[in-house]
């Protein structure tokens, strides 16, 4: 008897190691799984971190873009605005009389009129000029729809067509952007 209760106890013992042994078998495979569902959440955390950082360097690289073009163009409206003046500075230069006031008092003052005039007017087209506001070229200019809007047509012969033959307004454009289209006569 001795015997069979030591098998007994030897049994009982097997079986609490087995069973010890499959809870530790159990637990690292719970424990297994839990480090798998962990590095796969810290791949996911990672991939999301990663494409927000890129989500806002594209973000930062389209706001500066849309911030340096915003000041090159702050002043279009400014300078718009001012492109009539220009306008009439030209009417005004070319509707000097081209003959002199009688005396020498009415000449002086006609000189002066007309040198100051001139003198604001090229301070004004060189004031532009530096802010980089400058007149779109037209003459002998083949048509650029880009560039120039046609307001009528006119019979020229063949080497005029499609080119500029005369612009009625004058375009400008801010930088390379167009403010203002030139106004023109096309060859047909």
């Amino acid at each position: 008897m001795h015997m069979s209760k030591k098998k007994n106890t030897e049994n009982i013992e097997q079986t609490e190691a087995q069973d010890a042994l499959k809870e530790a078998q159990e637990r690292v495979a719970e424990l297994e799984a839990q480090v798998a569902a962990l590095e796969s959440d810290k791949a996911d955390l990672e991939d999301k971190n990663l494409r927000m950082m890129a989500e806002f360097d594209n973000y930062r690289k389209r706001t500066n873009k849309e911030k340096l073009d915003l000041m090159e163009t702050a002043g279009e409206r400014i300078f718009t605005d001012m492109l009539p003046l220009i306008d009439d500075f030209e009417r005004a230069r070319k509707a000097y009389p081209q003959s002199l006031p009688e005396g020498k008092e009415a000449e002086l003052q006609y000189e002066a009129l007309k040198g100051g005039l001139d003198l604001i007017y090229q301070k004004f087209l060189s004031f532009l000029d530096k802010q980089g506001v400058h007149a779109i070229e037209t003459e002998d200019a083949d048509f650029n729809t880009d560039e120039h809007e046609a307001v009528t047509t006119f019979a020229a012969g063949e080497e005029k067509k499609g080119k500029v033959i005369d612009c009625t307004q004058k375009g400008y454009k801010l930088g390379e952007k167009v403010i203002r289209f030139a106004k023109v006569v096309v060859g047909e």
